[in-house]
């Protein structure tokens, strides 16, 4: 008999048909007349029911059964007589396929921090919290692709290697087939890259922007879906060192254009995991978050307020002024911290915030100029309890503009040629802005650490598993 999943028998109302279902064992109770057990192929939040009657298993013969084993069950599918489920399972056949053994397996019935669980990531899937953590970040994914596809917007591939740093700040990690422990030098005392699997120094990347925006400038609309990596020596809550991000990217879109796309993502995806993960959804709020699903509602039910980088300055700086404190400083020039941008969404304005035209200084090299010489049109997307969660900006699509920009922040001309050609033939306005994915997690799931929406985070001095 083909096996059907424990979402689908929980939904059945097919009481006496005979089903096959697969998983894994949360508990066991019960006496030697009657056994019950909960089983989860991770399919969904909730266990399935399954009633051994000891007439035909034996104590002995159930012994094993205990929690982490992996059994098949061949039944019958009864209406429930219990509270908290419509539908169980009368075991006819129960095959073992593997057990745990109580001294040693880590995932008893017990509460396990997420700390410990993040010291065994290999088996923290199982648990009923990174079971539906990981079910969402499988939704979001669907949720991208859709919003994207839906709207004529191409997937591009861009490349993992790269031999630009498309932030400008160095923070990355090279790929290199040399012999680290005998290193040819150059008469210059540096490394001889020409031996190297390149020929070049080469890194993985930051960003897949930069390529992003050569194909935006021949096929109109697109977005990236990948991998990316810095080697930032940060261990807060909000950081990894590899994570994934969605860089959407679009001719002749302007920066009003910019914000309204960034504003539409993000509100179709939560509207996605409204829609669709809901029993996770109650779950991580129960345990959680008691204000998750409200938030995911506001977020949805309220469109974003914009308002200038000078704008929101000036209100903290008036909060500062009425005595509230901030543990950094806070002045036109300085770039914005976690606490200054929660403070203009959770509590000035009570809703999402859209920043615009920040000072160029603190912004990458190919965000277009504002006439005023002084600020840039970049775009930050705050949200509660994150912060920053996007960050674009309209691209600088004048080519001596462009060329002097990247001179000034030290990006070599001849790393990025190939992007200044397309200022050179063809050039147009264009529009894009990067979704750290870990990030739309946090919110989406009401975790507190970012290590916590990933299968195997990768932090410094940690790359286990």
């Amino acid at each position: 008999m083909s096996r059907t999943s424990i979402a689908q028998a929980l939904k059945s109302s097919d009481f006496g048909s005979s089903v096959t279902v697969k998983g894994w064992v949360r508990t066991r109770r019960g006496n030697k007349h009657l056994s019950f057990i909960a089983l989860n192929d991770g399919t969904s939040i909730n266990s399935i029911q399954v009633v051994a009657d000891g007439s035909r298993f034996t104590e002995e013969f159930l012994k094993p059964v205990t929690t982490g084993a992996c059994l098949c069950v061949e039944g019958k599918l009864v209406e429930s007589q219990g509270k908290g489920q419509s539908v169980e399972i009368q075991a006819e056949n129960i095959r073992i396929y593997g057990t745990a053994d109580p001294e040693t397996y880590p995932l008893q019935k017990k509460g396990h921090s997420l700390e410990f669980l993040r010291e065994i990531a290999h088996l923290r899937p199982r648990t009923n919290t990174f079971g539906a953590i990981f079910r969402i970040r499988h939704h979001m994914a669907i949720a991208i692709h859709r919003f994207f596809h839906e709207r004529g917007f191409y997937y591009v591939h861009t490349p993992i290697i790269t031999g630009s740093d498309a932030e400008g700040a160095g923070q990355m990690f090279q790929v290199t087939t040399l012999d680290l422990d005998n290193l040819k030098k150059t008469p210059e005392g540096k490394v001889d890259f020409s031996e190297d699997f390149f020929g070049r120094p080469t890194n993985l990347t930051v960003s897949g922007q930069l390529e992003g925006e050569l194909a935006a400038l021949a096929l109109g609309a697109i977005y990236t879906f990948g991998p990316t990596f810095r080697a930032e020596n940060s261990n807060t809550p909000r950081h990894l060192s590899e994570f994934w991000m969605i860089e959407p990217e679009v001719a002749f879109n302007e920066i009003e254009e910019n914000m309204q796309l960034a504003q539409d993502f993000i509100q179709y995806c939560v509207r996605w995991a409204l829609d669709n993960c809901m029993d996770d959804l109650n779950f991580l709020c129960q345990m959680y978050d008691k204000e998750l699903i409200d938030r995911l509602k506001f977020v949805v039910e309220n469109d974003f307020v914009r308002l200038t980088y000078s704008e929101g300055i000036r209100i903290l700086e008036e909060a500062v002024a009425r005595g509230h404190k901030f543990e950094y400083r806070i002045g036109w020039g300085s770039d914005l911290q976690s606490e200054h941008e929660r403070y203009l969404v959770e509590e000035h304005f009570k809703k999402p915030v859209i920043l615009t035209d920040y000072p160029a200084e603190i912004k990458a090299f190919y965000m277009k100029q504002n006439d005023d010489g002084k600020t840039v049109r970049a775009m930050d997307v705050l949200f509660p309890k994150i912060g920053e969660i996007i960050g674009g900006s309209e691209r600088e699509e004048d080519y001596e503009k462009l060329k002097k920009r990247a001179e000034a922040m030290g990006v070599p001309e001849k790393d990025i040629w190939w992007y200044l050609d397309t200022r050179r033939f063809g050039t147009a306005p264009h529009s894009g802005f990067g979704l750290g994915f870990e990030r739309l997690l946090l919110f989406v799931t009401g975790m507190a650490n970012i290590r916590d929406v990933i299968p195997f985070p990768r932090t410094p001095k940690n790359a286990q598993f």
